[in-house]
């Protein structure tokens, strides 16, 4: 049954090296924004050490895990392999994911010191620093034979590289990027180099949500106040301190006799307003 670890154990390094595909979990930190899973499949991943995974994040429509673990406070991130053949297991990584960019130095130097084979469409290099591991029993999960890697998407890259290299600028990954990963589906900032190249070339973002609480892009969700409800709060306690100033006691007190739900036996009212 379940069993947990502070750190992967050799056993499960090779076992977890050996599986064709895994997927990704992370979430906003709000509860009105949405969970994302991902399925990542080829051998575009790796174990650094006993407390580091790594993943090829290759490029697509979505962009949520990028969103997720840029998003401040935030970058929780939990990695999943179950096995298809052979003894059943279930095997989760949890910890904090941290964003090497395409371009960027760190995605330079990860890419040369670990000899990674950076495919056209390759966006970033996600690193997962692990805090808890758990293997579970995985009795329900069916027997599947691996046929094959679908070839669609590295297809379809090397192919936009190419028509890019002959001359065709539209087919810049940049602006690629800027159109589909410079945002998540709830309006979170996503990729960095799309989120600039977006803004200096005026490209209008890939519409992900729809419906009427589709938010909007830039807009944070908040399970508490909102910056507006705050604003208000603030102008309203801003007038009322002028109020208390200038007004008489007499003159005050018909004005908050005004205020719904006001009560003269508020006990933080001084005894002169009540």
């Amino acid at each position: 049954m379940g069993v947990y670890y502070e750190v992967i154990p050799p056993s499960l390094q090779t076992w977890i090296m050996d599986q064709k595909c895994f997927w990704v979990g992370s979430a906003p930190l709000s509860g009105k924004g949405h969970i994302n899973i991902s399925p990542k499949g080829g051998q575009y991943f790796g174990i650094i050490d006993e407390k580091t995974f790594w993943y090829q994040d290759l490029s697509g429509s979505g962009n949520e895990t990028i969103s997720h673990l840029h998003e401040p406070g935030n970058g929780r991130i939990v990695i999943m392999f179950n096995a298809f053949e052979g003894p059943p297991k279930i095997v989760r990584l949890w910890g904090y994911g941290r964003v090497l960019e395409y371009g960027t130095p760190a995605f330079k130097s990860h890419v040369e010191q670990y000899k990674v084979n950076t495919i056209p469409g390759t966006r970033s290099i996600i690193m997962v620093d692990i805090h808890q591991v758990g293997g579970s029993c995985g009795w329900s999960v069916p027997y599947y034979d691996f046929k094959d890697y679908r070839p669609v998407l590295n297809d379809f890259f090397e192919k936009k590289q190419k028509k890019f290299e002959e001359g065709a600028e539209k087919e810049d990954m940049d602006r690629y990027w800027a159109w589909k990963s410079a945002w998540s589906m709830d309006g979170l900032p996503g990729m960095k180099r799309g989120l600039e190249v977006g803004k200096r070339e005026h490209i209008e973002p890939l519409k992900k949500m729809v419906g009427p609480l589709a938010p909007k892009n830039g807009f944070v969700h908040s399970d508490g106040f909102t910056l507006e409800q705050v604003i208000v709060v603030f102008i309203v306690a801003f007038i009322a301190g002028i109020m208390a100033v200038t007004l008489s006691p007499a003159a005050l007190k018909n004005v908050l006799a005004l205020v719904p739900g006001h009560s003269r036996n508020a006990v933080w009212l001084p005894k002169s307003l009540r």
